[in-house]
Protein backbone atom coordinates (compact mmCIF):
# COMPACT_ATOMS: atom_id res chain seq x y z
CA UNK A 1 0.00 0.00 0.00
CA UNK A 2 1.03 3.52 -0.59
CA UNK A 3 1.66 5.97 1.70
CA UNK A 4 -1.54 7.72 0.46
CA UNK A 5 -3.54 4.76 1.20
CA UNK A 6 -4.12 3.41 -2.37
CA UNK A 7 -2.37 1.47 -4.56
CA UNK A 8 -1.58 -2.22 -4.28
CA UNK A 9 -2.12 -4.30 -1.47
CA UNK A 10 0.93 -6.35 -0.53
CA UNK A 11 -0.35 -10.15 0.43
CA UNK A 12 3.29 -11.30 1.47
CA UNK A 13 4.10 -15.27 0.48
CA UNK A 14 1.73 -16.88 2.74
CA UNK A 15 -1.29 -15.56 -0.30
CA UNK A 16 -3.11 -12.96 2.99
CA UNK A 17 -3.75 -15.68 5.09
CA UNK A 18 -1.70 -14.33 8.23
CA UNK A 19 -4.17 -12.64 9.57
CA UNK A 20 -7.46 -14.73 9.05
CA UNK A 21 -8.02 -14.89 12.84
CA UNK A 22 -8.02 -11.33 12.81
CA UNK A 23 -10.13 -11.14 9.68
CA UNK A 24 -13.15 -13.41 11.60
CA UNK A 25 -13.04 -11.46 14.98
CA UNK A 26 -13.79 -8.17 12.34
CA UNK A 27 -16.73 -10.45 10.33
CA UNK A 28 -17.90 -10.75 14.42
CA UNK A 29 -17.74 -7.09 14.66
CA UNK A 30 -19.76 -6.43 11.68
CA UNK A 31 -22.35 -9.14 12.60
CA UNK A 32 -22.74 -7.43 16.00
CA UNK A 33 -22.69 -4.03 14.68
CA UNK A 34 -25.55 -5.10 11.83
CA UNK A 35 -27.03 -6.28 15.09
CA UNK A 36 -26.91 -2.63 16.29
CA UNK A 37 -28.13 -1.14 13.59
CA UNK A 38 -31.27 -3.27 13.97
CA UNK A 39 -31.81 -1.62 17.48
CA UNK A 40 -31.08 1.97 16.25
CA UNK A 41 -33.50 1.78 13.69
CA UNK A 42 -35.81 0.42 16.33
CA UNK A 43 -35.31 2.83 18.74
CA UNK A 44 -35.79 6.02 15.95
CA UNK A 45 -38.86 4.39 15.75
CA UNK A 46 -39.93 4.23 18.88
CA UNK A 47 -38.79 8.02 19.96
CA UNK A 48 -41.45 9.27 17.55
CA UNK A 49 -38.86 12.29 16.13
CA UNK A 50 -36.62 12.09 19.09
CA UNK A 51 -39.64 13.10 21.41
CA UNK A 52 -38.93 10.46 24.13
CA UNK A 53 -36.19 10.20 26.17
CA UNK A 54 -35.26 6.60 26.62
CA UNK A 55 -35.78 5.26 23.11
CA UNK A 56 -33.67 8.53 22.01
CA UNK A 57 -31.03 7.56 24.67
CA UNK A 58 -31.21 3.88 23.45
CA UNK A 59 -30.95 5.23 19.79
CA UNK A 60 -27.71 7.09 20.43
CA UNK A 61 -26.29 4.66 22.32
CA UNK A 62 -27.31 1.75 19.56
CA UNK A 63 -25.94 4.00 16.40
CA UNK A 64 -22.59 4.62 18.33
CA UNK A 65 -21.76 0.83 18.96
CA UNK A 66 -22.70 0.21 15.61
CA UNK A 67 -20.76 2.64 13.94
CA UNK A 68 -17.88 2.35 16.14
CA UNK A 69 -17.75 -1.47 15.65
CA UNK A 70 -18.12 -0.97 12.19
CA UNK A 71 -15.46 1.71 11.89
CA UNK A 72 -13.04 -1.06 13.90
CA UNK A 73 -13.93 -3.88 11.00
CA UNK A 74 -13.14 -2.10 8.28
CA UNK A 75 -8.96 -1.93 9.78
CA UNK A 76 -8.91 -5.09 8.36
CA UNK A 77 -12.28 -5.58 5.97
CA UNK A 78 -13.01 -4.32 2.42
CA UNK A 79 -15.19 -1.75 2.53
CA UNK A 80 -17.82 -3.15 0.01
CA UNK A 81 -18.49 -6.58 1.40
CA UNK A 82 -18.60 -5.50 4.68
CA UNK A 83 -20.82 -2.52 4.35
CA UNK A 84 -23.13 -4.96 2.80
CA UNK A 85 -22.85 -7.15 5.47
CA UNK A 86 -23.77 -4.86 8.05
CA UNK A 87 -26.40 -2.58 5.91
CA UNK A 88 -28.40 -6.12 5.16
CA UNK A 89 -28.12 -7.39 8.71
CA UNK A 90 -29.75 -4.06 10.00
CA UNK A 91 -32.57 -4.23 7.07
CA UNK A 92 -33.58 -7.84 7.43
CA UNK A 93 -33.74 -7.46 11.37
CA UNK A 94 -35.34 -4.29 11.42
CA UNK A 95 -38.36 -5.43 8.92
CA UNK A 96 -38.35 -8.68 10.87
CA UNK A 97 -38.42 -6.89 14.69
CA UNK A 98 -41.19 -4.48 12.88
CA UNK A 99 -43.25 -7.76 11.87
CA UNK A 100 -43.03 -9.58 14.67
CA UNK A 101 -43.00 -6.72 17.58
CA UNK A 102 -44.34 -3.50 16.22
CA UNK A 103 -47.16 -4.82 13.92
CA UNK A 104 -45.55 -4.22 10.65
CA UNK A 105 -47.80 -5.59 8.11
CA UNK A 106 -46.51 -9.46 7.04
CA UNK A 107 -46.73 -10.31 2.89
CA UNK A 108 -45.18 -13.34 1.18
CA UNK A 109 -43.71 -10.56 -0.80
CA UNK A 110 -42.22 -8.95 2.43
CA UNK A 111 -41.09 -12.18 3.11
CA UNK A 112 -38.98 -13.16 0.06
CA UNK A 113 -37.98 -9.53 -0.49
CA UNK A 114 -35.91 -10.18 3.08
CA UNK A 115 -35.02 -13.22 1.77
CA UNK A 116 -33.20 -11.90 -1.48
CA UNK A 117 -31.65 -9.04 0.74
CA UNK A 118 -30.03 -12.01 2.82
CA UNK A 119 -28.94 -14.20 -0.02
CA UNK A 120 -27.67 -11.09 -1.39
CA UNK A 121 -25.51 -10.18 1.33
CA UNK A 122 -24.33 -13.33 1.33
CA UNK A 123 -23.24 -12.96 -2.17
CA UNK A 124 -21.24 -10.11 -2.24
CA UNK A 125 -19.80 -11.65 1.27
CA UNK A 126 -18.78 -14.81 -0.59
CA UNK A 127 -17.25 -12.96 -4.02
CA UNK A 128 -15.24 -10.72 -1.66
CA UNK A 129 -13.43 -13.44 0.59
CA UNK A 130 -11.86 -15.41 -2.10
CA UNK A 131 -8.77 -12.83 -2.54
Amino acid sequence: MTASGKGIKHTGTDGGHRDAGGKLMAWLLVVVAGLLETGFAVCLKLSHGFTRLWPTIAFACFALGSFGLLTLSLKKLDVGPAYAVWTGIGAAGTAIYGMVFLGDLVSALKLVSIGLVILGVMGLQLSGSAH
